[in-house]
């Protein structure tokens, strides 16, 4: 089996996922000011600068076929329509044959923190990677020092793998060990039913 991945928009109960495009750019500006995000040094996330330079970069890996970005925009409550940019995510380290793949370089706006809208992106994206492409695995990893990330993937029912030591460096040269965490097609069942239940709490 050859995985086939092609640009889409994703919608949920909180937030719409479409393919990123350059005309996200500003309100990816505005959205990554909200908690000044980059300067987060366990995270890698863009500046304000840096985000055309990450829009080509993700831009270029989706031409190339390893990675699938998206921008994450708040629905509004009443219209169920896209509203304002708050983050970006992406589908990448794409393997089509198995086929599996990681869901990852995903931050969000500081003013959406503990909302519902991380649980229902990924409802999205892990219903759409099971159920659509028919994916075997889905993984994510982090920084071992991000423990608030490693509580997140750990919320979401992933299951931890290990930890690759002096993985990768960070934007300042020092190493980074890295966390790598699972869900396999078997669980996706379980997984689903306990994010919807978050994303359902919040909404109510």
């Amino acid at each position: 089996m050859t995985l086939a991945i092609t640009p889409v928009t994703l919608s949920g109960t909180h937030v719409v996922l479409e393919p990123l495009s350059h005309d996200h750019h500003d309100g990816l500006v505005d959205a990554v000011r909200d908690g000044e995000l980059w300067k987060l040094w366990y995270t890698t996330v863009p500046s304000p600068e840096g985000m055309r330079a990450e829009i080509d970069r993700r831009l270029g890996l989706q031409h190339e076929g390893s990675m699938l970005p998206f921008v994450t925009r708040l629905r509004d409550r009443e219209t169920g329509e896209p509203g304002r940019v708050i983050g970006m995510t992406t589908y990448m380290d794409i393997d089509h044959t198995t086929p599996r793949l990681e869901i990852g370089y995903t931050w969000n706006a500081a003013s959406v923190h503990g909302t519902g809208t991380n649980p229902d992106s990924k409802l999205l994206l892990l219903g759409h990677a099971f159920e659509v492409l028919g994916c075997v695995a889905v993984e994510f990893r982090t920084n071992w020092m991000n423990q608030q990330s490693r509580e997140a993937i750990a919320r979401l029912g992933a299951k931890q793998d290990g930890v690759l030591r002096s993985h990768t460096r960070t934007a300042d040269g020092t190493l980074r060990d890295t966390v790598v965490f699972s869900i396999v097609e078997s669980e996706w069942p379980s997984v689903r039913a306990g994010l919807r239940r978050r994303v359902e709490k919040v909404r109510g």
